[in-house]
């Protein structure tokens, strides 16, 4: 399994959903870098399950233990690793997704790929769960960042047909992120919210789940870092959103919306400003050519419903090739999108640490 990501930064993902312990190797970490435990659970906390009556009754501690990589809480230089015990699990729950599997969830396709050695036990290597550990390195390379000025945040742009205000592209107050980063239902507009989490306790109640739209962006970030094509910036970053469990698209600055504009529309012209070369607009979320151009980097990442429902689904036995109901049990989450803001901050701030160490001197001109 490719459960890695990285150019100069190694992040490997290891673990299962029922296994003892999940986890993660960061290699590749700049030494000297002080990380703050408190801060980091904090993080950690906002995606942990069991926290709210919007996400899944399933309730673990999610708090890492550093095996190596710090000295005194600061970074020395050696790979990083830390693990994560699992101590809530049913796994009984899941005994019959090996011959009947879920409709839109992996069970079916990684029975084919792993030829029905794979752990079906909460999705296994699958499952959401994976992206604790993720948030544990996500979490260390966003205290690096905004050491150098970086700030990285998100909040829940849409739940279903239910839309927040967008992050404004050309950038947001700081209080404007520190307040959504530290919001137990990460939204700008509360009345926004408040219909999201109806919304979400309302498909509950129904035996279902809803998808929803994550909107982040990045700020502080100079011109100049990335590539050209395969390289490029919205590549690094899409590889990695794309290994987050339920992202379904991924769009920068107008996105799709580019298509319907004309082309005096979405260029974004050039302006000076107190000396610095900046642009009017930001159609563009801040990248041309794969490479920064100074302004907020802004990007959104389409979550799709949870395919773990109550609701009885068409389904076929794998043994006997027959037609099967199935109505999922377990612990699952109606909608998965407000846990799943650190984990898009968290990714993000992997590629864009990852980006910087291209060339070390960029990295330390950013202090």
């Amino acid at each position: 399994m490719s459960s890695y990501l990285g150019k100069n930064l190694h992040v490997s993902i290891f673990g299962q959903s029922h296994s003892e312990a999940i986890g993660v190797s960061v290699d590749g970490l700049p030494a000297g870098e002080q990380v703050d435990l408190e801060e980091l659970d904090r993080f950690l906390q906002r995606r942990a399950p069991g926290r709210s009556d919007t996400s899944t009754p399933r309730k673990e501690a999610d708090k890492p233990r550093i095996l190596c990589g710090l000295v005194d809480g600061v970074t020395c230089g050696a790979p990083l690793a830390a693990v994560i015990e699992n101590t809530n699990t049913r796994s009984r729950d899941y005994d019959r997704l090996k011959d009947v599997p879920r409709p839109g969830h992996a069970d079916y396709t990684a029975q084919v790929r792993y030829g029905g050695f794979q752990d079906v036990r909460g999705g296994g290597h699958f499952s959401g769960r994976l992206t604790a550990p993720l948030c544990v390195a996500g979490g260390i390379a966003l205290q690096i960042l905004a050491r150098r000025g970086i700030q990285v945040a998100a909040h829940i742009l849409s739940v279903a047909e239910i839309a927040d205000r967008p992050f404004d592209p050309m950038g947001e107050q700081g209080e404007v992120l520190d307040r959504v980063r530290r919001a137990p239902f990460p939204v700008l507009e509360e009345k926004a919210g408040e219909r999201m989490r109806k919304a979400i306790l309302e498909a509950r109640e129904q035996r279902d789940s809803v998808g929803g739209v994550v909107e982040c962006i990045a700020a502080g970030l100079p011109a100049g870092l990335g590539d050209p094509m395969f390289g490029g910036m919205e590549s690094r970053l899409a590889a990695a959103l794309f290994g987050i469990p339920a992202v379904k698209g991924v769009e920068f600055g107008a996105g799709f919306g580019a298509a319907r504009m004309k082309g005096s529309e979405h260029n974004d012209p050039y302006q000076l400003r107190d000396g610095r070369i900046t642009t009017l607009t930001n159609h563009a979320g801040g990248i041309l050519g794969g490479i920064t151009n100074g302004m907020p980097l802004v990007f959104r990442c389409a979550f799709k419903p949870t395919p773990s429902i109550a609701r009885e689904q068409d389904s076929v036995s794998l043994s006997r090739l027959e037609p099967e109901k199935l109505s999922v049990e377990g612990r699952h989450d109606p909608c998965i999108v407000p846990r799943a803001v650190p984990v898009v901050e968290a990714a993000a701030a992997l590629v864009l640490l990852d980006v910087l160490l291209d060339s070390p001197a960029r990295l330390n001109d950013q202090i």
